[in-house]
């Protein structure tokens, strides 16, 4: 590669090195670099500088032997003037000779020189040029997986912010509906009913003494009371899915009245529940009931007053979590949408 070649090619690169340095290539690196571009610019310009002399060297001399041939021809007349004009155009003429030799010698030594190392240097400028380029490669790469992470990251941070405020919200919910509930059912002690908070949820647990009497699946009166302030809570609580569960101590019931054993009595009066639910303003759609029998006890049935306990109804009060769904499968839509 000539030098006049190699300028074209240095050029873009030589713009393209600070940026690329700067991200790529230490600033000791760079440096060398540059000193090592400024010595050949300088080795480069010397040897032009030398051609130019030699050339010039040349051209003298030339002149010089076109004057000495003008004056040998002048001098062929008179042969001792010839002869010695002669001899010194010879003896001028061989050191010349000798001079334009080693001028050649000279010049055509520190031309190859310098273009073996102007080859050397253009095939390491190459070599880092590729190695810059494929730097560069990864890099941009880099950068894309970077900018694509920080997206995915900002849009999970989004879900995870409005997954977190529909959380509050809904804990806000089930606190807000335990404290109406607990309003509503105020007048009855808690020995007859209890209303608390369990899992996100409002569990309003209902004694057999207040709802039934004993082998019965009708609601009495009083119970009934309950059932309906109850309701009137839940008419006003339209996001709230309810749940009824029958539960009975593990005495075996005595079959009577189309009531075969225990899964019957807890089934039959969930149901009996349900029905006051849904006829006091709750809409069935939102009503599930469920016999539970002897098999999910508060305590151990080893006591009278265990007993009384596990014979229970428990009505679950359930927020919807349509929304929660929503943002976790990736749906921020609006309830109700």
């Amino acid at each position: 590669m000539t030098v006049k070649n190699l300028r074209p090619a240095l050029f873009p690169l030589l713009l393209a090195t600070p940026f690329l340095l700067n991200s790529c290539v230490t600033a000791k690196r760079y440096e060398d670099l540059q000193a090592r571009q400024t010595s050949e610019a300088q080795a480069r310009a010397a040897a032009e500088q030398q051609t130019r002399l030699a050339k010039a060297d040349l051209q003298k001399a030339n002149d010089q032997l076109n004057e000495l041939r003008l004056d040998q021809k002048r001098l062929v007349t008179d042969s001792t003037q010839n002869g010695n004009a002669l001899r010194r155009t010879r003896a001028l003429y061989t050191q010349l000779t000798d001079s334009y030799d080693k001028l050649l010698k000279n010049s055509d030594r520190a031309l190859a020189e310098r273009n073996n190392d102007y080859g050397k240097l253009a095939k390491d400028l190459a070599t880092r040029e590729g190695e810059l380029g494929a730097l560069d490669q990864s890099l941009r790469k880099s950068k894309a997986d970077n900018d694509r992470l920080a997206a995915d990251l900002t849009t999970r941070e989004a879900k995870l912010k409005e997954l977190t405020q529909a959380l509050a919200d809904k804990d806000k919910a089930v606190n807000d509906l335990k404290a109406r509930v607990s309003k509503a059912l105020l007048s009855f002690n808690s020995s007859e009913l209890q209303v608390k908070l369990k899992d996100g949820k409002v569990y309003v647990s209902l004694s057999e003494q207040l709802l039934f009497k004993s082998g019965s699946s009708k609601v009495d009166p009083k119970g009934q009371e309950a059932l309906k302030k109850l309701a009137t809570v839940l008419q006003e609580q339209k996001d709230v899915n309810v749940v009824v569960e029958g539960h009975t101590d593990n005495v075996p019931m005595r079959a009577t009245g189309g009531i075969q054993d225990n899964w019957d009595l807890s089934a039959l009066r969930a149901t009996d529940i349900a029905r006051l639910l849904a006829s006091s303003g709750v809409e069935p759609s939102r009503i599930t009931a469920s016999g539970r029998s002897q098999y999910v006890p508060m305590a151990p049935n080893d006591s009278p007053q265990n007993k009384a306990l596990n014979r229970r109804t428990e009505i679950i009060l359930t927020p919807k979590l349509d929304e929660l769904f929503q943002i976790l499968d990736g749906n921020s839509a609006a309830p109700g949408k």
